[in-house]
């Protein structure tokens, strides 16, 4: 490893470029770090052990800033020069160590070796930090590619930040995040870094940093959490992106809102669809109806080492709460358990100010007076006063569950009004609603001549003697 002393601290920031923000489905305000080991460095040409009984070790190709003077209390304007020299960098992490962690990526990504740096250091008087640029190649593949354009905080301001509580000193690293592309690494896998400056004169480069991926052959022991992943982590580790919440457009919303479920859910019946429907579930505002697309919520039955483990701290409910928003409905799986509340008046609230468009659940509900006299309407299973952890764990989000005997997908369209909720597939939509449009039409039309006196028989459902005035009819209005 070239001119890279050990550093005294590792500094990494989570979440730093657009492309990943956008990937991630959130956006950070203000920057947030993690710490990383100084033993986590290695260097380029070695070999990392994705441990034993793991599947989810990820890489992110990053660019890593080496500080060269002490420094505390610099301007974002004099932060860049407090930075001696660039290199690339590979944060890799497990996430089937996450859940452990909670946030703090101690064990995630602090494993030895999980900080490749090098292989060369590019001095930082001879570079523009807006015009940097770094790349991640998988087996020869590239996977990544951003440019600090791109950046959502400038190196400047991540310095600056981080120089008002702590003095960075010579040799510290700090790892400015990594661009959208990130993904899943398997042993056999050989993964590749490089940053450059290719509008420099020279366009000089730290050349490419190789780490090479083996399989561990040592397990877990007792006598700590045991690596575990779930759905909502595959899809992390893996990169896919989050369930877009602009399946609906202005315009479909609007006819969503225009036609009953009773309409759309015969149009359901007609495609094959007959077990879409939320059941058994009561809306704090019955004369109010709910468009938008499903973020979901899972919980699973209160077990008391598991809820020491995911009921505390920025927990799978405030994250799902937090998350939710504008024009989406939270959907939850609380397996129609009716002895302990699964949402209350402070998380109600903050979905409504989210711009949420409703709350489904078909566990129950406290603070039920509270929650009723919010404007955002919630489908409940009834009111009961016990918190949370009487028979539930918040457990994981956006995921697909079973919420009141239906199964719901993230970014499914959920419609509801007096007469139920339903689930459509996305893919369905605007054709299910364009058919429903026309069957309120037709019933319109045979409403009027059952009111005329006519009988039903060859009206309802109508011949081609009354389809031929149906179209005359509908000509003229």
């Amino acid at each position: 490893m070239t001119d890279i002393p050990r550093p005294g601290k590792i500094i990494a920031v989570h979440l730093n470029y657009r492309s990943r923000a956008a990937q991630r489905g959130r956006t950070p305000a203000q920057p947030s770090y993690f710490l990383k080991p100084s033993s986590s460095i290695a260097e380029s040409g070695g070999e990392l052990e994705r441990p034993a009984g793991t599947e989810l070790l990820a890489f992110e190709g990053e660019i890593a800033l080496i500080i060269g003077r002490p420094t505390r209390r610099v301007s974002p304007e004099d932060g860049w020069a407090a930075v001696s020299g660039v290199t690339a960098a590979n944060d890799f992490g497990l996430y089937d160590l996450r859940a452990a962690d909670k946030g703090s990526n101690v064990r995630s990504k602090g494993g030895d070796g999980f900080t490749p740096l090098g292989p060369a250091v590019l001095p930082a008087a001879d570079l523009d930090p807006d015009a940097l640029r770094v790349r991640t190649w998988l087996n020869g593949d590239l996977m990544q590619e951003g440019t600090t354009d791109d950046l959502l905080f400038p190196f400047g301001r991540l310095i600056a930040d981080l120089s008002q509580l702590m003095t960075l000193e010579p040799g510290d690293v700090i790892l400015t995040g990594t661009p959208a592309g990130s993904s899943v690494t398997v042993p056999g896998d050989t993964v590749e870094v490089e940053v450059d400056a290719p509008t420099a004169p020279g366009a000089p480069t730290t050349g490419r940093l190789l780490t090479r991926i083996t399989e561990g052959r040592i397990p877990f022991g007792d006598f700590g959490t045991k690596p575990s992943v779930d759905d909502h982590q595959r899809s992390e580790a893996y990169g896919t992106p989050p369930e877009p919440s602009s399946t609906l457009t202005d315009e479909l919303r609007a006819k969503l809102a225009s036609v009953a479920t009773a309409t759309l859910s015969s149009q359901l019946r007609k495609r094959g669809l007959n077990n879409v429907s939320i059941d058994g579930l009561t809306s704090t505002r019955p004369g109010a109806r709910v468009v938008g697309t499903a973020r979901t919520l899972r919980y699973i039955p209160n077990r008391e080492d598991l809820f020491s483990t995911h009921g505390g701290g920025y927990n799978a409910q405030k994250r799902a709460f937090d998350a939710v928003g504008p024009g989406e409905v939270l959907v939850i799986e609380a397996r129609g358990e009716r002895g302990s509340g699964t949402v209350g008046d402070v998380l109600a609230l903050r979905a409504q100010v989210n711009g949420a468009a409703g709350i489904v659940t078909d566990g129950g509900v406290r603070d039920l007076a509270v929650v009723a006299s919010l404007d955002i309407p919630t489908y409940h299973n009834g009111p009961h006063p016990a918190v949370l952890g009487r028979k539930h764990v918040p457990w994981d989000t956006d995921v697909t569950i079973a919420c009141g005997g239906a199964s719901v997908q993230p970014g499914d369209v959920i419609v509801g009004d007096a007469d139920g909720l339903l689930v459509i597939p996305p893919a369905l939509v605007e054709e299910v609603v364009d058919d429903a449009i026309e069957q309120e039409r037709e019933e319109e039309f045979i409403a009027e001549q059952v009111a005329a006196g006519h009988p039903v028989d060859g009206l309802f459902p109508m011949n081609d003697e009354w389809r031929e005035r149906y179209r005359a009819w509908r000509t003229q209005r």
